[in-house]
């Protein structure tokens, strides 16, 4: 049975087109992964069933009385509520009902007519319910998110963007919505929440819609995979390992019928233009009716973009690049309190622990955005930092990828800017695109091309692998693992960083 179809759908941003009359359904039970390079339309196929975006053509139907829940992780939340006030208001119809029983048991109790028997009704539809273990679900979807590390009485407001995200993801789950649209969602989550929200998605009878660029996470909770290429939207079923073999295979035998079909036409064109004046003429005009007549194969775009990141390394030597002694980090309250480590020149180490811990604190303190409220944060006289900051926030988020480069380095050509781009994977198209209609892949190369474009020998970087597809971060990781100067990173992804980094820092 059919959730949600999409017909005829076709949308672009400026010149970029992202669908052409494209189709799509989610039928009930469906676990969908979406995929696609950065900027072949994931988010937006997800916000155009949330009817956020509006598509240039196409109908889209939803199944009367299904209820649809999205991870909008820029959601404004009530400032005053705690953690468990929130996650509790996924029950609020639950609760009123509780207490408009409790409020009959009291009228029978003082003698009141009918009470007794229309207290009985609420309480049985919440036993149906399973009301009363609400509280226990709860608390295994906080523990598995690690929200109760954080505390349920916590005020919302006093959370990090990564935090309240994870609140909304929560709330979500303990909704349980027909439909689940879920961009990115272990983009804020450690390995421990990754693996437990992937068990929860692989066992649910709901269907999903799920982006993605975590092959891993795919394989585990996909039993179809939608792929986004060449404007349009392909359905796979099974599992993402065997949707890569089909594509694969596909691909393959398109090309050889495409190959066949060329040769083909070509030999029938080469006979036609010998023969049209001459003896044959009456064949070579049978033969040009015939190519007339002939459905042409489509060449197969090839889309792929493989960046490259050359980072510029300044000269150091192996003594120690940053200390850190007793820090306590924060602002008007500690978030971190005596952290020390040292990092020596050319070592590549990695920090972690659990969302919400104060990693990017940590990075932010030591590079003097913020001040320390105790302890000593010391760089090498020797070192020249640069740093990579999560959060994709922009000046004015109507310049193009090539203005924000021109203006922060004047003496570029626009030519010099735009092949700096293109290596770093992002098209002519893009590049000339308003920055703040990128997706989040494309607008983390563009600040990646702005590193490339200083020389440093100390490389700090706040989760960089965030919104980039795989190509992408396996060109990141080339990248850093042939730097030879020092890099200290913030990631989750251990699978990103194992292998090349040499240290691992776990604040907890």
């Amino acid at each position: 049975m059919s959730l949600l179809t999409i017909t005829g759908l076709s949308h672009s941003y400026g010149d970029h087109v992202l669908y052409r009359n494209a189709e799509f359904t989610l039928n009930k039970g469906e676990h969908i992964g979406i995929v696609g390079q950065n900027g072949t339309g994931k988010s937006t196929l997800i916000k155009i069933c949330t009817e956020q975006v509006i598509p240039d053509q196409g109908r889209i139907v939803r199944q009367p009385g299904i209820t649809v829940g999205y991870l909008d992780q820029y959601a404004e939340l009530e400032e005053y509520l705690t953690v468990k006030e929130f996650l509790r208001s996924a029950f609020s119809h639950l609760y009123k009902t509780e207490e408009k029983m409790n409020r009959l048991y009291e009228g029978a109790a003082k003698g009141e007519d009918g009470m007794l028997v229309r207290a009985a009704r609420y309480q049985e539809y919440l036993e149906q319910c399973d009301f009363y273990s609400v509280e226990t679900r709860i608390r295994q979807v906080a523990s598995g998110l690690g929200l109760t590390g954080m505390g349920l009485d916590r005020l919302v407001s006093h959370m990090s963007g990564g935090q309240r995200a994870k609140v909304i993801l929560a709330k979500l789950i303990l909704e349980r919505p027909d439909v689940l649209l879920l961009d990115e969602p272990t983009n804020f989550l450690d390995q421990e929440q990754v693996t437990w929200l992937g068990e929860y998605l692989t066992g649910i009878e709901n269907a999903f819609l799920l982006v993605s660029h975590d092959d891993h996470f795919l394989e585990v909770t996909s039993n179809r995979i939608c792929d986004i290429d060449n404007d349009t939207i392909t359905k796979y079923h099974g599992t993402y390992s065997e949707f890569v073999q089909k594509k694969t295979r596909l691909r393959d035998d398109y090309q050889r019928q495409y190959a066949a079909q060329q040769k083909e036409i070509k030999k029938t064109e080469e006979f036609i233009r010998k023969n049209i004046a001459g003896r044959n003429a009456r064949m070579a005009r049978g033969r040009q009716k015939q190519l007339d007549r002939l459905e042409r194969m489509d060449a197969l775009e090839n889309r792929e973009i493989k960046p490259a990141f050359p980072f510029v390394c300044l000269p150091f030597t192996d003594t120690e690049h940053l200390t850190v002694g007793h820090l306590t980090a924060g602002y008007q309250e500690p978030v971190l309190e005596d952290i020390s480590f040292s990092v020596k020149g050319g070592q590549k180490a990695v920090i972690t622990g659990f969302n919400g811990v104060g990693k990017s604190t940590l990075l932010k303190t030591i590079m003097g955005q913020i001040p320390a409220l105790g302890g000593r944060v010391r760089l090498s006289a020797q070192v020249t930092a640069a740093y990579f900051e999560q959060e994709l926030v922009w000046t004015d988020q109507t310049m193009t990828p090539i203005q924000v480069i021109s203006d922060l380095f004047p003496d570029m050509t626009v030519r010099e800017v735009r092949q700096h781009l293109a290596y770093c994977g992002i098209s002519a198209k893009q590049a000339l695109q308003p920055i703040g209609t990128l997706s989040g892949g494309e607008q983390t190369k563009v600040k990646l091309c702005i590193l490339t474009l200083i020389p440093c020998n100390l490389m700090i970087m706040d989760e960089p692998t965030n919104h980039l597809d795989i190509q992408a971060k396996d060109a990141l990781k080339k990248s850093l693992s042939q730097f030879p100067g020092t890099v200290l990173l913030v990631s989750h992804e251990e699978s990103f960083y194992r292998g090349w980094a040499q240290r691992v820092i776990e604040i907890s």
